[in-house]
C-alpha cells in the first residue's frame, strides 16, 4: 500500500519515479500494490512542479499515468473529491477482486450503484471529480499551504520542510524542548493553538502511537508533530495569516507552556478519546 501525499509524516509527495520502481520490484514478486489515493491530485500537482519532465503537463495527464503504477486504489471522498461523505474502491483489470468487494458492498453498505450514498452525494462527487483536476484551483489551493508554511519559518517556527500540499506540520519536539515527550509536547500545542486561535489543530505523535502492548509504555516516536490541515475553499489568505500570526505569537512564549498528563485514557483510540490536564495542576 503507498499513499499518496503521506498526511502523516509531512505531507511530502511520492516521485513518479518512485512509483513505477516500485510496482516494477512488488511484479516481479507478484505483490499488488494498492494506492491510498486520497490525495492523488495534490501529489500529481507536486509532481508537476517538482520534477522537471512534467513541468507543464496537465494534472489530469500525471495521474493517468500514476495508476498505471498500481493495481487499485482506495479514496475517501472527503478530500480530492470535494464532498464531505463517501469513497471509491478501485481495481485494475481484476474481475475477481470487483466481485468480491461488491458482494461485501451489498453485505454492508447498499446497492453497487450507490454504495449507500444519496443520489446527491454522488452528484457531487462526480462534480468533484472534474473540479478537483482544474490545475488553476489546485494551484490556488496548495498556495496557501505553501504560504503558511512560508510565515512561519520566516519567524523561526519549527516545521517539517519543505512544506507539503494539504498541511503544514509543527516539529512538536523542536517547538517545546523542554517537555519530555511522556508529557505529550505534540497534544499540548495543539490545545494552546486552539485556545490562542480557534483554530483545530491535530496531533501526531505519542499520543497518536499508544503503548507498547508488551511493555505498557509510550512508544515515543520519532516524529512528535501538530498537524494543520488546509480546508478547501475555506479560508482566505487573510485567515492564514491570522493563524500564523497566533501560532508565532505561542512560539515566543512557548517556555511557559507545561505538558499535560492523562485524566482519561481508554484502551483502544486513544487519540480520539482521551481527556487530558495540565501537568502542572493537581489531579481532579
Amino acid at each position: 500500500r503507498k499513499r499518496r501525499g503521506g498526511k502523516e509524516a509531512g505531507g511530502q509527495p511520492v516521485s513518479m519515479t518512485n512509483m513505477k520502481e516500485v510496482y516494477q520490484f512488488c511484479g516481479k514478486h507478484k505483490i499488488p500494490v494498492f494506492f491510498d489515493a486520497t490525495r492523488v491530485v495534490e501529489n500529481a500537482y507536486m509532481i508537476q512542479q517538482k520534477d522537471e519532465h512534467y513541468h507543464g503537463v496537465p494534472i489530469a495527464n500525471i495521474l493517468r499515468e500514476i495508476f498505471l503504477y498500481g493495481d487499485g486504489s482506495t479514496v475517501s471522498g472527503k478530500k480530492d473529491f470535494l464532498i464531505n461523505i463517501g469513497g471509491v474502491l478501485t481495481f485494475r483489470d481484476n474481475a475477481e477482486w470487483a466481485s468480491e468487494a461488491m458482494e461485501r458492498l451489498r453485505i454492508y453498505e447498499g446497492n453497487t450503484t450507490d454504495g449507500g450514498l444519496a443520489t446527491h452525494d454522488i452528484a457531487a462527487m462526480a462534480e468533484g471529480v472534474m473540479e478537483m483536476l482544474d490545475d488553476q484551483y489546485m494551484a490556488s489551493r496548495i498556495s496557501q499551504t505553501q504560504l503558511l508554511g512560508q510565515l512561519l519559518m520566516d519567524a523561526g517556527v519549527p516545521i517539517v520542510t519543505p512544506p507539503g500540499s494539504h498541511a503544514i506540520f509543527l516539529d512538536a519536539k523542536r517547538f517545546l524542548p523542554h517537555i519530555d515527550q511522556d508529557k505529550f509536547p505534540a497534544q499540548r500545542l495543539a490545545a494552546e493553538i486552539y485556545v490562542e486561535t480557534g483554530v483545530r489543530a491535530m496531533e501526531r505523535g505519542n499520543v497518536s502511537k499508544g503503548r507498547n502492548p508488551e511493555t505498557g509504555e509510550n512508544c515515543r516516536p520519532s516524529l512528535e508533530l501538530v498537524r494543520l490541515t488546509i480546508p478547501r475553499r475555506v479560508y482566505s489568505n487573510d485567515h492564514i495569516r491570522a493563524v500564523a500570526d497566533g501560532i508565532i505569537r505561542l512560539y515566543h512564549r512557548r517556555e511557559g507552556i507545561r505538558g499535560l498528563r492523562f485524566s482519561y485514557e481508554p484502551t483502544k483510540l486513544r487519540f480520539f478519546q482521551s481527556r487530558f490536564e495540565s501537568d502542572d495542576e493537581p489531579s481532579v
